[in-house]
């Protein structure tokens, strides 16, 4: 039995930056109309679950806030706000092309290697520091709307797994993760 209550996990949907390939970290951009169809996917989901005794929590960054409100639209639910939930802080790549920086940063093999190399960035342990914190803070069952970096270490967590196979957990936009007693569902429609 896991110490953790049921968690339903989202991530927000797609937005401009993501379709130009760029981090976005602590800035922002908006969800486009295809990231807007991803949040009513979560929200057709979220429909078909139980929720009765859940809250809801969600990053306070926009495109966060405005995939809770599609994706909570009809459940009686609304999302809180969390500054816990927002994404991994990546400094001054913020807004940069994710292209340009790995041909600028030889010891980056992929994208998830420019979250740990990023100047004044938050970096993998900070991120797990800051979200075991978070997830032992939970008092009863939760649908967290977040982001994709820092979905994946809170999905990670709750799993048991070592920050280290941070790259093996699924990922995906319009998708719902179900986490219950240490095992994890994906949803989708």
């Amino acid at each position: 039995m896991s110490r953790y209550p049921t968690l339903y996990i989202l991530r927000h949907g797609e937005t401009e930056w993501n379709l130009a390939n760029r981090l976005q970290g602590h800035f922002d951009s908006p969800l486009t109309e295809r990231g807007r169809e991803q949040a009513a996917a979560q929200n057709a989901i979220l429909k078909h679950c139980d929720l009765a005794g859940f809250s809801a929590l969600s990053s306070p960054q926009g495109r966060a806030v405005v995939t809770a409100e599609i994706a909570l639209a009809g459940t009686g639910l609304e999302a809180a706000p969390d500054p816990r939930l927002g994404e991994i802080g990546i400094g001054a790549w913020a807004g940069m092309s994710r292209d340009t920086l790995l041909r600028q940063t030889p010891a980056a093999r992929d994208s998830y290697d420019l979250y740990e190399h990023a100047p004044e960035g938050e970096g993998f342990a900070a991120l797990h520091k800051r979200c075991l914190r978070f997830l032992n803070s939970l008092s009863g069952p939760h649908v967290l709307v977040t982001h994709g970096i820092t979905s994946r270490m809170l999905r990670l967590i709750l799993l048991g797994r070592t920050p280290a196979a941070l790259r093996e957990m699924q990922g995906g936009q319009g998708v719902v993760f179900r986490l219950e007693n240490g095992q994890q569902e994906r949803l989708t429609l």
